[in-house]
C-alpha cells in the first residue's frame, strides 16, 4: 500500500478487541521506531511495553484515575507502550536553549509516528495518549524519577463493530504557501 494511503487509513483507536498482540508484530513496530531520525542522532528514547494483563490492569487503574479518567478506554487495550525520554546529546540540549525548542520531543514524535504507521500496516490500531498520571506510571513500572514519560500509546486490534468518529482535515491549499507566508 502506498504510504499516503496508509496515512489516510490510520485512525486513533479507542475500542479494542480482547485479543493479545503478537510479540513479533510489536517487535516490528519497535524496530520501525528505533530507525527514526533524531537531532544529532541523539535517539532520546527508550520503550517499555506493558502487555502482561495483570500488570496492565493495575497500570491502567493507577494511571487513568481522577482527572485522567477521560483516557480510561486504555483499559481495553491489550498493550500500552510507554515512551521514556532519555537524555539528549549535549549539542541538542544547547541548541534547545538557543532555539527555545525541545528537540527531543520532536524526535520522540517522529519515532512514535514510525511505530503507529508500522502498526497500521500490520493491522493494529493505536492511540496516542498525552494525558495521564506520570507519577503513577513511574511508580507502577519502577521508572526512575529522573526520567520523563511524555507519551503512552494504546495498541491492539480495533473492534470493527464500533465505527470510527469522522474527522475533518483542513484543505491543503488553506494551510500551504510557497515562498512567502500569506
Amino acid at each position: 500500500m502506498p504510504l499516503i494511503d496508509l496515512i489516510k487509513q490510520r485512525r486513533s483507536v479507542r475500542d479494542f478487541l480482547d485479543k493479545p498482540v503478537e510479540r513479533e508484530k510489536l517487535m516490528t513496530c519497535l524496530e520501525a521506531a528505533r530507525l527514526a531520525p533524531s537531532a544529532s542522532n541523539s535517539q532520546p528514547w527508550s520503550f517499555l511495553v506493558v502487555d502482561d494483563p495483570v500488570l496492565r490492569d493495575r497500570f491502567c487503574k493507577d494511571t487513568f484515575n481522577g482527572p485522567y479518567f477521560i483516557n480510561s478506554f486504555c483499559k481495553k487495550a491489550p498493550v500500552i507502550l510507554v515512551v521514556i525520554s532519555e537524555r539528549s546529546k549535549f549539542f541538542t540540549r544547547i541548541a534547545a536553549v538557543f532555539r527555545g525548542t525541545q528537540f527531543y520531543l520532536l524526535d520522540i514524535g517522529i519515532a512514535v509516528e514510525h511505530f503507529v504507521l508500522q502498526a497500521e500496516e500490520l493491522g493494529l490500531g493505536t492511540c496516542w495518549i498525552g494525558w495521564f498520571n506520570e507519577k503513577a506510571v513511574k511508580k507502577t513500572l519502577s521508572i526512575p524519577q529522573s526520567k520523563k514519560v511524555d507519551v503512552l500509546i494504546a495498541v491492539g486490534y480495533h473492534d470493527n463493530s464500533i465505527p470510527f468518529n469522522e474527522h475533518k482535515r483542513e484543505k491543503l491549499e488553506d494551510i500551504t504557501a510557497f515562498n512567502n507566508y500569506r
